[in-house]
């Protein structure tokens, strides 16, 4: 039996009706969207039976997507045309909170919170990319080489996070990189035919005219090179150059999450690139939890240097280019995190805010206790929570004059705080 079945869990937070009713400034379609984040979903088979993989966006290879063995949908519509990217995790039983349930109600593909037996929302199952069921030149299926939300193109030139070389120093709450974390495991060794497979994909992409609106490349961290980030710098500018041979123009929509470069390597980044927008993941704003939950980003760079980097891609990709990734919800993280959601929230909004006069916007991804992470027996904090640091971070934003693009709702729509960007 599940522990989320015996805890009492919703007896001790105000329910998803409560809270909109309570904040009627969050659109009650984006704290849903926070509240399937935060709980996730688990799909019965009367909705795993409505897929049709050969119309519906299903991605069993890429590594970015999630923890299930089917090849169960990625992510879902709803009516308003925002998106869920959140898959089918199909074992909670280690999870604090059950599950919202996507079932079939009425003939319609329907979230449920099926405990109180209430219909939310109606949704439907992303399409399938064109590319998807194309081979390259040498013969790589393009679904192998990028994926593809409803609204972008992303590549992943490499699929290891290097912090995890050194046991314990991968970051607490990841469960991304659960199955690259063998020292054996380097990794692929990107050659020629790799970057040409890039650029014929990305053509082909291309040719589904008015889907795409940015392109949007990451990786896990390489910290080999003269200097820190050297060749995770060179991949990305290698394969970078490929992709944009597919273009007919100098610079497009390019949203780059990377490590923190250092100003040099930035710089090159945006003298020899079409990169446009830049996002490198403090994901915990407080120095001491930092330590904690990323002790390889810590010893190997640190808190204070990773903020001056941002600062530093400020001055060179201007205000509003810049985010920093963060996990919200992970500065409750016990023991040593914050115990008290008030005290966790003035503290992490006053940095925010601290950052933001430099220039540095925020992407909130909600934390959600995985399978796969060592924090994956964590109670993450209550709805009402996220609501108020989606709100904080979004009055940041606006206070300090810094615009969303590649990471707004139309082009990722991830983010709790930027999702709010639709209603400035």
């Amino acid at each position: 039996m599940s522990r989320n079945s015996e805890n009492g869990w919703r007896s001790k937070e105000l329910p998803y009706d409560q809270v909109i009713e309570k904040y009627p400034e969050i659109p009650p379609i984006v704290a849903l969207k926070i509240d399937v984040s935060r709980r996730g979903i688990h799909y019965t088979q009367a909705a795993l039976d409505r897929v049709d993989p050969d119309k519906h966006h299903v991605e069993p290879y890429n590594y970015m997507i999630g923890h299930g063995k089917n090849a169960a949908p990625i992510g879902l519509f709803l009516r308003d045309g925002s998106v869920i990217c959140q898959g089918d995790t199909p074992d909670y039983s280690k999870a604090y909170r059950d599950p919202y349930t996507l079932d079939v109600v009425d003939g319609r593909l329907v979230l449920t919170d099926e405990e109180i037996g209430k219909v939310y929302e109606e949704v439907t199952f992303w399409d399938r990319p064109d590319f998807y069921d194309k081979k390259t030149s040498n013969g790589t299926p393009m679904c192998l080489v990028a994926s593809a939300r409803p609204q972008r193109i992303t590549i992943a030139p490499q699929t290891k996070c290097h912090f995890w070389d050194t046991p314990g120093e991968g970051c607490k709450y990841c469960a991304l990189f659960s199955a690259h974390r063998s020292k054996d495991d380097e990794g692929e060794i990107r050659d020629e035919k790799w970057f040409q497979d890039v650029e014929e994909t990305t053509r082909e992409a291309l040719k589904e005219k008015g889907r795409y609106c940015s392109f949007h490349m990451t990786a896990g961290s390489t910290l080999s090179g003269a200097e820190i980030f050297d060749d995770e710098v060179d991949l990305y500018i290698k394969t970078l150059h490929a992709a944009e041979k597919a273009f007919k123009t100098e610079k497009f929509p390019v949203k780059l999450v990377a490590s923190a470069f250092s100003k040099k390597q930035l710089q090159r980044m945006y003298d020899e690139t079409a990169i446009t927008t830049y996002t490198t993941d403090l994901e915990v704003l407080n120095p001491e939890l930092f330590k904690w939950i990323c002790p390889g980003k810590s010893r190997l760079v640190g808190y204070e240097e990773w903020k001056h980097r941002l600062y530093d891609a400020v001055e060179i990709f201007g205000r509003g280019n810049v985010d920093c990734g963060i996990v919200g919800g992970v500065e409750t993280a016990q023991p040593n995190g914050f115990a008290d959601e008030d005290e966790a929230l003035a503290a992490v909004l006053a940095e925010a805010e601290e950052m933001g006069r430099h220039g540095v916007s925020f992407a909130d991804c909600v934390w959600n206790a995985l399978p796969g992470s060592m924090f994956v027996n964590q109670k993450t904090p209550s709805l009402e929570y996220y609501v108020k640091l989606a709100l904080g971070l979004a009055e940041v934003r606006r206070k300090n004059g810094l615009k969303i693009y590649t990471d707004d709702y139309r082009r990722c729509g991830n983010h709790p705080n930027t999702d709010l960007a639709r209603i400035d």
